[in-house]
């Protein structure tokens, strides 16, 4: 049986954050046969961009409702009889497993996609396998990330992408001078 390989991404913020997707990214998702996108597109542009690679299924995050881009909350797809469920994953506290499993369950997915955090992670709860990309534009205290999701005969396997060195716009002291 031949393996699916997603390209899974988040919070892509463009042209709010970043003018374009680094090219690191289509490096990334050189071979993938399908792309998550877990919102905060903040624009379609992004969508288009990414279907050059492959086809897209993209969520709405919560920036995205801000920017007036309305995309589904949630979509479930089934690969060789696994669910995988993706949504924004607006919880709080921001990332919590819990919660995230909670969402999970509501969906009925084996495993979850989620985004939001600007943190890459993956975990397993109750047997759900919890997936976060991370940021490739602008991460939370963590590298600029995307993941491959490679799913054959039911067997998983995730691998972090890096493609960037980490970065915190809270930690821009320019903007605090002192005396």
């Amino acid at each position: 049986m031949k393996k699916m390989l997603i390209g899974l991404i988040s919070d892509t913020h463009i042209p709010d954050r970043a003018k374009k997707i680094p090219r690191k990214v289509f490096d990334a998702f050189n071979d993938v046969d399908l792309i998550l996108h877990a919102g905060d597109l903040t624009s379609l542009k992004v969508i288009e961009k990414l279907e050059k690679m492959a086809p897209v299924i993209a969520v709405q995050g919560n920036m995205d409702r801000v920017n007036g881009i309305y995309l589904p909350i949630a979509k479930v797809i089934e690969v060789e009889d696994l669910k995988i469920g993706i949504a924004h994953g607006e919880v709080y506290p921001r990332a919590d497993t819990q919660q995230l499993v909670y969402l999970a369950k509501e969906l009925n997915v084996d495993i979850l996609v989620t985004g939001h955090s600007h943190q890459p992670k993956i975990e397993q709860s109750e047997g759900i396998l919890l997936l976060n990309p991370g940021s490739p534009i602008v991460p939370r205290l963590a590298d600029r990330t995307v993941m491959l999701l490679e799913i054959k005969n039911k067997e998983v396997d995730v691998e972090i992408i890096k493609i960037g060195a980490p970065v915190c716009s809270a930690l821009d002291f320019d903007k605090y001078k002192r005396d």
